[in-house]
């Protein structure tokens, strides 16, 4: 399965018991910052961002007091899982993101997805890639 069919099929399904709604954009991106794909909205990020959230990965708390950045957007960073998801929020939407051994996996919402469907949807396709040992 290539890995614009993970974000295709995986992260921008349609959210369960939710017709219609699914996530506002999604991608796989390598640690060094490298996209592996991504869905056609998502924002082109830089890589000083990645290697932010990549420290923050390692030091849970960096992005704390800056708050996370992706394309310029600022989002406030809430509570995530440390060492392995990064959670922000911004307006009535937010991010999600899930560190697996290779990848991160990224999902951006907007209203009505709430946040906990979000963090299901990234965090069940990371679990599984974890799984598959990538």
């Amino acid at each position: 399965m290539s890995w614009q069919t993970y974000v295709d099929e995986h992260l921008m399904c349609e959210i369960e018991g939710q017709q219609g709604q699914h996530l506002a954009s999604a991608a796989i991106v390598g640690h060094d910052g490298s996209v592996w794909a991504q869905s056609s909205a998502f924002p082109q990020f830089k890589g000083s961002e990645v290697s932010e959230i990549m420290k923050d990965f390692d030091e849970p708390g960096h992005l704390a007091p800056t708050g996370l950045h992706i394309a310029g957007n600022k989002y406030m960073v809430i509570q995530g899982e440390p060492g392995a998801v990064i959670r922000g929020k911004k307006g009535a939407g937010g991010i999600t993101i899930k560190k697996t051994g290779q990848a991160l996996v990224v999902g951006i919402y907007e209203e009505p997805v709430t946040p906990g469907q979000c963090n299901m949807v990234v965090e069940r396709l990371g679990d599984y890639l974890v799984d598959q040992g990538l």
